[in-house]
């Protein structure tokens, strides 16, 4: 029978705000079913009408608030309710930080399976002292209409410009840069990009400043690689931007959403800025990726360089490695670190910034890291660590059967989304790793965003904690099973007869103890009294020994 949904579009209704959604919107129900209002807190009483209806879910626009919660407050941005650049400025910053605290902790246990507090210490969020001025790097639209040039953020769920003179989460910089941009594009007659029609010059306007070293970078996207009146624009810059170092001229001539085009000019000064993270330098160009928030980046990284737990003596691979930010940071306490990219720009910056900070024990390679990884590992190399700070759609699978493999003491998992993050620390305690703790950090203050590092160990079980499978030790052949098949051939055999099944090493190998099959020493070892691991499913188990019969390392019945 179809459920009548008990909403209709453009009607008002009460609701209680009982938590919050994945972009800081409040949630409530009306007879169970779900409304999403942004603008809301946990525990107000709020008058909202109905803007859309899905089967399961609605998404409502605030009309009243009935009783307020007591982490509201004003808002210190005047275009806050237009703009898309912030969510939570309407939330004080103790309760954002409680809010990112319980999303982490929502996506542990709900997509992850963890009991947090339990199996899993969840710590407070890092916040920052000072939550605004905290972007090194902005980037602007810029664009026209009957009352001229806007530059701004887009408004929320648009392409529609909002023009601002403040924005309280950027440089000081970047404004008067703004009011300098739109003055000389009036008086030059240089028109702004119309992305429906692909017609105007400046498209963008970017500014990266290095908040240690105080120099300044100003970009400017355009169009057309011939416009005139640049040449003054940097003579205006220079005039009014204390530590002005570099003007640039950024071609993008595609109709797309891309930022920036591949060809860079330089107008006056220098090709990149420099600043520290740490006691490292690093050469940021207009092409690099740099962490936004430097404050907040190295409260990050130390904090990822204290769950490596290095001595001097442990080889380190950094997966998804980037400009070598965090493989400099852990150089400063391992023997040896390897960092992966797939990005080759990056590589080449990576290169440069070790050697900019004479840093000789880290080596770079370009590549998908679950392709270079195992071939490093089939070379003989294998890690006691392993770090991990993927983009938002988190590991590949393969990476992590890959780093499991070689059975190194710790990963450090760096995420900058909770719910790819919970997915995976999942996968990984399948593999033999339990996450042990998890610190969120918050790189984006009044946004929804939060990042997190998490701690993982290998897993030991205790000698009782094993499988039931009824073999006969009669049918054990236990004189070379081990040559017979790796666990990769046998993982294949598992998803070519079981409909694509996915097994992991930690499930094979129990499977094989069971049936008198030698495995590696890191598996099933007790750890303390404690310790628990995940059992082999029935479904499962069955098809290992199924495969383990057919590679007869077992004899059939």
């Amino acid at each position: 029978m179809k459920r009548e949904v008990p909403v209709k579009k453009n009607e008002e209704y009460i609701i209680d705000i009982k938590g919050f959604g994945h972009d800081g919107e409040g949630v409530g129900k009306v007879d169970e079913f779900t409304l999403f209002t942004p603008m809301t807190l946990k525990g107000e009483k709020v008058k909202v009408k109905v803007v859309k209806v899905n089967k399961n879910f609605g998404f409502g626009k605030l009309q009243e608030i009935i009783e307020p919660s007591e982490n509201r407050e004003e808002p210190v941005c005047e275009n806050y309710y237009k703009c898309g650049g912030c969510q939570l400025q309407h939330l004080n910053y103790k309760g954002q930080l409680e809010l990112k605290k319980e999303r982490v902790k929502d996506v542990l246990e709900r997509i992850g399976g963890f009991t947090v507090g339990k199996d899993i210490v969840l710590n407070d969020v890092i916040g920052m002292e000072e939550p605004y001025r905290y972007r090194n790097k902005v980037q602007l639209p810029v664009g026209e209409d009957e009352n001229g040039i806007k530059i701004g953020f887009y408004a929320k769920k648009s392409h529609r410009i909002i023009d601002m003179d403040k924005c309280y989460i950027q440089n000081e910089e970047g404004e008067i840069i703004t009011k300098l941009l739109k003055e000389w594009m009036r008086i030059e007659k240089v028109s702004a990009y119309d992305e429906s029609t692909g017609e105007g010059i400046v498209r963008h306007v970017m500014v990266r400043k290095g908040y240690k070293t105080g120099e300044v970078m100003v970009v400017i996207v355009t169009n057309k690689k011939k416009v005139n009146g640049l040449d003054k624009l940097a003579e205006i810059l220079k005039e009014n931007i204390e530590g002005l170092v570099s003007v640039i001229q950024n071609i993008n001539t595609k109709k797309t959403n891309v930022i920036l085009g591949l060809e860079n000019k330089i107008i006056w000064g220098k090709e990149d800025i420099e600043d520290y993270i740490g006691k490292f330098k690093f050469k940021i160009s207009p092409l690099s990726f740099f962490q936004v928030n430097p404050i907040q980046t190295e409260v990050l990284y130390n904090k990822a360089l204290e769950y490596a737990n290095l001595t001097g003596n442990e080889v380190v691979f950094d997966a998804y490695c980037g400009t070598g930010t965090i493989s400099l940071f852990l150089s400063q306490k391992a023997k040896k670190v390897y960092g992966v990219e797939i990005i080759d720009e990056a590589i080449i910056k990576a290169r440069e910034n070790a050697v900019e900070n004479n840093v000789d024990n880290v080596e770079f390679f370009t590549g998908k890291c679950e392709e270079v990884i195992p071939k490093i590992i089939k070379k003989g190399v294998k890690a006691d660590v392993v770090v991990v700070d993927p983009p938002r759609k988190g590991c590949e699978e393969s990476l992590l059967h890959a780093i499991t493999e070689i059975n190194p003491k710790r990963i450090v998992y760096v995420s900058c989304d909770p719910a790819t993050l919970a997915r995976d620390l999942k996968i990984l305690r399948e593999l033999g790793y339990m996450a042990e703790e998890v610190t969120p950090v918050d790189m984006f203050p009044h946004t929804a965003h939060v990042e997190t590092v998490v701690l993982l160990s290998q897993l030991k079980q205790k000698p009782d904690d094993y499988i039931n499978v009824t073999i006969e030790l009669d049918d054990v052949d236990i004189t070379s099973a081990e040559t017979k098949a790796t666990y990769d051939e046998i993982k294949k055999y598992v998803a070519e007869h079981n409909a694509g099944m996915k097994v992991s090493n930690l499930y094979i190998s129990q499977v094989k103890r069971k049936c008198g099959i030698e495995v590696g020493k890191n598996y099933n070892l007790p750890k303390n009294e404690d310790s628990r691991q995940p059992q082999c499913p029935e479904d499962k188990e069955s098809a290992i020994v199924e495969a383990l019969k057919h590679f007869k390392m077992i004899q059939k019945n």
